[in-house]
C-alpha cells in the first residue's frame, strides 16, 4: 500500500500527453497539484535533457511560488513510476527526461554536447561487465564520456 501522498510504484507506461500521466497517477492515489502539471508540461513540451533547477525555473516562471524542492519531490515520484528518467552525466547535476526507448548518451567532456544512442549498442558491454563483475549497467543511465567529432 501507498504512504500518504505517494503512488504505487508500478510502472506509469503508454503515456503520450500530460493528462495521460496526470490519469495514471490519479488511478494510483496520486494527487494532482498545479505545479506537477505545469512541470509536465515542461517535461512535454522539450523533450531535452534538463536539471532540476532547469525545470523549476521553467515552472516558476508560470508559477513564482513553486519551491525547487517541490520539483525535487515531483522528479523524484515521476522517476520512481517511470515517467521520467533522471540521468547522471559526468561531474554535473542529474539531469531529467521523459521516459523513452532505452538508450545510452555520449557527451562530450569538453563542450558538453550529449548523444543519445539506442541500449543495442552498449549490448556486448553490458553483458561482458554483467558475466565478469556481476553487475547491471542501467540503461537509462549509462554515460560514455569523450570527446565529439568537432571536439577531436
Amino acid at each position: 500500500m501507498a504512504k500518504q501522498g505517494q503512488v504505487n510504484d508500478l510502472p506509469l507506461t503508454g503515456f503520450r500527453t500530460v493528462e495521460d500521466v496526470l490519469i495514471g497517477l490519479r488511478e494510483r492515489g496520486g494527487r494532482v497539484t498545479p505545479a506537477r502539471r505545469l512541470l509536465l508540461t515542461a517535461l512535454f513540451r522539450n523533450h531535452a535533457h534538463r536539471s532540476a533547477e532547469e525545470l523549476a525555473g521553467e515552472v516558476q516562471a508560470q508559477a513564482p511560488d513553486v519551491n525547487i524542492s517541490t520539483i525535487y519531490r515531483n522528479l523524484d515520484e515521476l522517476v520512481g513510476l517511470g515517467v521520467v528518467d533522471r540521468t547522471h552525466i559526468g561531474g554535473g547535476p542529474a539531469t531529467y527526461h521523459l521516459s523513452s526507448s532505452t538508450h545510452g548518451h555520449l557527451v562530450c567532456e569538453q563542450c558538453g554536447t550529449m548523444t543519445e544512442v539506442p541500449h543495442e549498442l552498449f549490448g556486448e558491454l553490458g553483458a561482458t561487465i554483467r558475466e565478469r563483475y556481476g553487475f547491471a549497467i542501467d540503461p537509462h543511465r549509462f554515460a560514455v564520456i569523450g570527446r565529439c567529432a568537432a571536439c577531436r
